[in-house]
């Protein structure tokens, strides 16, 4: 059951290295959205302007966001490529980060004349997505230069002063250039999105975000960019726009009732429970196999978010704190007072655009799906190879899924593989560990069960956490490459259909006969 791709090459391998940079910022963010959200519901209750303000319990809010996010994301940051090590000295490393922007920003308002508009603080959300991995790396490599040489006895007191002294030395280069420079580059991403909010020119961004959600690129975009700005802006204003950029689900379901009423085949039927995964459960990794079965959907996509963004940003619609997932459910519980109309306007126009736009392009090339359906006799598949073609690199392997029946596009599986490796440990992976791999997890967990076989463990991972013991490791396509490069030594199987692929039937006989033999 191994799938064989090609190299990446090109642009391939660019892409593979934009998502991995996007996974490591996404590695540092999502854990910490529970604490996001907790500031978010401090800002929505207490502050002056919030549901029950409370100047008591309102002056939690500055610190948390000021200190407390910026100091976690670190910490993970740092863990994630050094463990609680490198978490540690990540930690202490932006603070000093945090105490430079401090220095900075009062000197210029101590500059200022009287009764000049005094600059806010600077929230170190991209400082720590610098210092973190800076700090851990580091440390990581110092200690690498004596271990194994230090005499038995002191390798405590090595261990302890060595990152004491090296989180000294780490706060020291925050608190100076790290600063210095993120102070200048939030002022610069700062300027450029007054200027296009100025222009009205903000729904351009769906042009670049829209297109990279599909090719899983959108993490380097959103939680480097578009998550520190926003919260920034809320907090000097209460909300922010810019939450609401790659959140908004309406173009995902768009394009999913399209599929609904005007698809072919597998895609048609799998398409409600797409919606409703993707619209309530926020997961909008299950849309993107639709879009990349024919790229003009794209454009259709492309128009539901500009559409989205230019109802909030002309009637003032914004979150408070960033919704994750992307569920309407989240999009509402983050929604500023006073913006309930505006967002689920943006949503629904977001959604009736791409709807219609999709349709457009669905009807348009519906003769030659059916031909190239009577010619395969799978729809969803014929339609991935097409893909396939147009970016010049070929799949790991396709099912078919007409009628859920499941079998392999040029390759299948190999019975060598199969009996080669037994499966315990089958590992469901995707980009943040989270959304899509917890449900075909799930999925698969519950498969296995009815299969009755019992001591096969299903969990779900990022790519990046991948260590080695999963026996099979499964991904969504356009992701094998990079799990197969953290875990070569697996299975690896390569899905388009993260609800209910026909792979996963696949896994279950393969457990099943190997328990059974």
């Amino acid at each position: 059951m191994t799938t064989a791709s090609a190299p990446a090459k090109g642009g391939s391998s660019v892409r593979v290295g934009v998502q991995r940079f996007g996974t490591y910022l996404s590695g540092m963010i999502m854990p910490n959205i529970p604490a996001l959200i907790a500031w978010g519901i401090f800002t929505a209750f207490f502050i002056d302007v919030g549901w029950t303000p409370n100047a008591d319990l309102a002056t939690i809010v500055g610190p948390f966001i000021h200190y407390l996010l910026p100091i976690i994301i670190a910490y993970t940051g740092g863990s994630i490529v050094y463990g609680v090590r490198g978490g540690v000295v990540a930690s202490i490393a932006v603070m000093g980060a945090i105490a430079g922007s401090d220095k900075l920003i009062a000197d210029v308002n101590a500059a200022l004349p009287e009764g000049a508009s005094q600059l806010g603080q600077v929230h170190m959300f991209i400082g720590a997505m610098i210092m973190a991995p800076l700090a851990a790396y580091t440390m990581k490599w110092l200690d690498s230069l004596w271990e194994g040489k230090i005499k038995a006895g002191f390798e405590m007191l090595v261990n302890m002063f060595s990152a004491g002294i090296w989180g000294f030395v780490m706060a020291v280069v925050g608190f100076y250039p790290i600063a210095w420079l993120v102070n200048g580059l939030m002022q610069i991403l700062s300027n450029a999105v007054n200027w296009l909010v100025e222009m009205n020119l903000l729904p351009l961004t769906s042009i670049l975000i829209e297109p990279a959600k599909v090719l899983f690129l959108n993490n380097a975009i959103n939680h480097g960019v578009l998550t520190p700005l926003g919260i920034q802006q809320s907090a000097e204003e209460g909300s922010s726009i810019l939450f609401l950029l790659e959140a908004n689900p309406g173009p995902g379901v768009g394009l999913l009732l399209a599929f609904t009423f005007f698809g072919l085949g597998a895609a048609r039927a799998s398409a409600p429970g797409a919606a409703v995964i993707q619209f309530f459960g926020g997961i909008h990794e299950v849309y993107f196999p639709y879009a990349l079965m024919k790229p003009m959907l794209i454009l259709a996509l492309i128009a539901g978010g500009a559409t989205g963004v230019t109802t909030n940003m002309l009637l003032g619609g914004a979150l408070r704190a960033p919704a994750a997932p992307g569920s309407i459910l989240a999009v509402l519980a983050q929604t500023a007072d006073g913006s309930y109309f505006a967002v689920i306007l943006s949503v629904v126009l977001a959604a009736a655009v791409t709807f219609v736009v999709s349709w457009v392009i669905l009807r348009a090339s519906r003769k030659r799906d059916l031909e190239a359906m009577a010619a395969t006799d799978d729809a969803f598949g014929a339609a991935i190879t097409q893909t396939e073609a147009a970016k010049g690199k070929s799949s790991d392997s396709l099912a078919n899924l007409r009628g859920g029946a499941a079998t392999q596009a040029g390759g299948g599986i190999e019975p060598a593989t199969m009996t080669e490796r037994e499966i315990k440990n089958i590992v469901f992976a995707c980009d943040a560990g989270m959304g899509s791999s917890a449900m075909g997890a799930s999925v698969l967990r519950n498969k296995i069960k009815k299969a009755g076989v019992e001591d096969v463990t299903v969990v779900n991972k990022a790519i990046a956490n991948l260590d080695g013991t999963a026996d099979l490791i499964i991904t969504q396509n356009q992701l094998t490459d990079r799990a197969r490069a953290q875990a070569p030594n697996a299975v690896h199987v390569s899905v388009d259909n993260f609800m209910n692929s026909p792979k996963y039937d696949e896994v279950v006989e393969l457990v099943k006969d190997q328990h059974e033999s």
